[in-house]
């Protein structure tokens, strides 16, 4: 014993008292905590390093792989709420191509009934205008005809040949005896 009285020597006495009881050894025990030591040290370098590495990778790979499937998910709800905004504004635009379409419709429908009554009421013109120059055509001829029974029967009835004279001034006398009434 080197320090004899000192409480850590009793420690020593101690342990070896009680490792001759057991069977410990402490040449064992230090070439077997040295022995450990390289080990851990050789697994450390080794095997420890390289398998923290893989780890490491592994968790990176795998917190990119949930960044990308948040990233995806946030695209897919983009993406979705453009697809539900391209939809509404197509059936927007189609409401409004529709009524525009209506719109349309009855403006040309308006149109073409305004056209038809302007043609109509063109035709009832026209065909009131031809009347009334068919109805002075024929009147002038029926005064024609009717001067000429008068002066025919004037010259039956006289028993006398009317010179032109009096042809003509019969004439103007029957027409104007004829229109008198009429205006």
């Amino acid at each position: 014993m080197l320090i004899p009285n000192l409480p850590l020597a009793n420690l020593i006495d101690n342990l070896k008292a009680a490792g001759d009881n057991t069977g410990w050894n402490t040449n064992q025990f230090i070439a077997q905590c040295v022995c450990m030591t390289v080990l851990f040290l050789v697994l450390n370098q080794f095997a420890s390093k390289p398998v923290r590495a893989i780890l490491e990778q592994r968790r990176k790979t795998i917190e990119e792989a949930m960044a990308n499937a948040e990233q995806i998910k946030k695209e897919l709800a983009d993406a979705e709420a453009s697809r539900l905004a391209v939809i509404q504004k197509a059936n927007e635009r189609a409401t409004a191509i529709i009524a525009e379409a209506e719109k349309t419709a009855a403006l040309r429908g308006e149109q073409r009934t305004q056209e038809a009554t302007r043609q109509a009421e063109e035709i009832i013109k026209k065909a009131h205008e031809a009347a009334v120059l068919d109805r002075d055509r024929l009147l002038a001829e029926l005064k024609r005809q009717v001067g000429a029974l008068v002066i025919q029967t004037t010259e039956k009835i006289a028993g006398k040949v009317l010179t032109a004279d009096d042809q003509t001034r019969l004439n103007a006398e029957t027409q104007r005896q004829l229109s008198a009434p009429n205006n």
